[in-house]
């Protein structure tokens, strides 16, 4: 009898509920082990995912053949290590594509962020050495960070390349708005790190229902369902699993391996919370932002929190991939 009720617990758990709800599972990491475990659909990495796994011994052998690519494809030292690091974000994505069986995301320099030109140049560089690798691009999301350069550039690769865009760093309606009139494929709003900020100004401690990034991602979701925009809502940066049980049935959760692990190893119960047959009744009024670069930038500046946490974001993946430059370009010297 024993061994019957273990079954129903395992199969019981958290994660499944979740996954049962309608909301696609995605690995946030750039660990394979990590993504084995617990099945997800997709897995996105950044450069501070790729950055905390390069430096593991388990993955000296990618880093070889990223650098020996940029050594044969590059006249300067600077030519060879962004040729690397390019074959490495692509090397990562290609290991990951061998565990998960939808898409993984690799993100553009972040440095980039503000270059609408240059980062389409990267994202197609990217896409690319993926096909080089066997690897079709409709199973590949150019991340890309939420500025206004960063959409349009999203947009282009999206109408003219076929290439499917994410949207990172999103904390604010009017970059949700913007990213669905553009149509971009998927969007990341975070949530965590909205959390964080007003925790900071208030010194509150908020619940699932009441947490300041859960109702932002629900808004966005609710603004799509209602007016029919086929991009894709994915939650991201969380802080604890009462914000990922309270965001139940939206389109995707991408979730670290720590988080994946407490609700793997829950039974607690995860209704849906999300659906889109409800969404039509939460939604405001219709807003647009296409064209209008003046107005999108107004709404951005005049919300704080959103503004910091760009701006921050951008610094600290520009850092850590600027730390991955420097690693590899000391083995490309060697």
């Amino acid at each position: 009898m024993s061994e019957p009720v273990q079954k129903k617990q395992k199969t019981n758990s958290s994660l499944d509920q979740l996954k049962a709800s309608g909301t696609v599972v995605v690995a946030d990491t750039g660990d394979f082990e990590s993504i084995a475990k617990f099945q997800p659909q997709d897995s996105t990495t950044n450069p501070s995912l790729i950055l905390a796994a390069a430096k593991q011994p388990a993955y000296a052998k990618l880093i070889d053949v990223a650098v020996e690519y940029g050594k044969k494809h590059g006249k300067t030292v600077e030519e060879q290590t962004e040729a690397a690091v390019d074959r490495l974000l692509v090397e990562f994505g290609k290991e990951i594509l061998k565990i998960v069986p939808g898409r993984v995301s690799t993100e553009v320099d972040a440095r980039l962020s503000f270059d609408k030109e240059a980062t389409i140049a990267k994202a197609l560089q990217i896409i690319k050495l993926y096909e080089e690798q066997g690897i079709s691009k409709s199973r590949v999301l150019i991340k890309i960070a939420s500025t206004w350069e960063g959409i349009q550039a999203a947009r282009e690769l999206e109408s003219k390349h076929g290439i499917h865009c994410n949207l990172t760093l999103l904390f604010n309606f009017a970059q949700a708005v913007a990213c669905a009139e553009a149509n971009i494929t998927l969007i990341s709003p975070f949530v965590g790190r909205i959390m964080d900020y007003y925790k900071a100004k208030t010194g509150e401690t908020y619940t699932g229902e009441t947490d300041p990034g859960v109702k932002s991602v629900r808004a966005i979701y609710n603004y799509y369902k209602k007016y029919g925009y086929k991009t894709i809502v994915m939650g991201a940066s969380f802080r604890n699993i009462d914000e990922i049980k309270a965001l139940a049935g939206v389109d995707y959760l991408t979730i670290s391996p720590n988080l994946l692990d407490q609700l793997l190893n829950s039974n607690d119960p995860v209704p849906k919370i999300l659906d889109p047959a409800t969404a039509k009744d939460e939604a405001g009024e219709k807003v647009t932002f296409v064209d209008n670069e003046s107005a999108f930038r107004f709404a951005l500046n005049d919300d704080a929190m959103a503004t910091d946490k760009l701006s921050d974001g951008i610094r600290k993946f520009s850092a850590d991939i600027i730390t991955l430059f420097d690693m590899i370009e000391k083995k490309v010297k060697a």
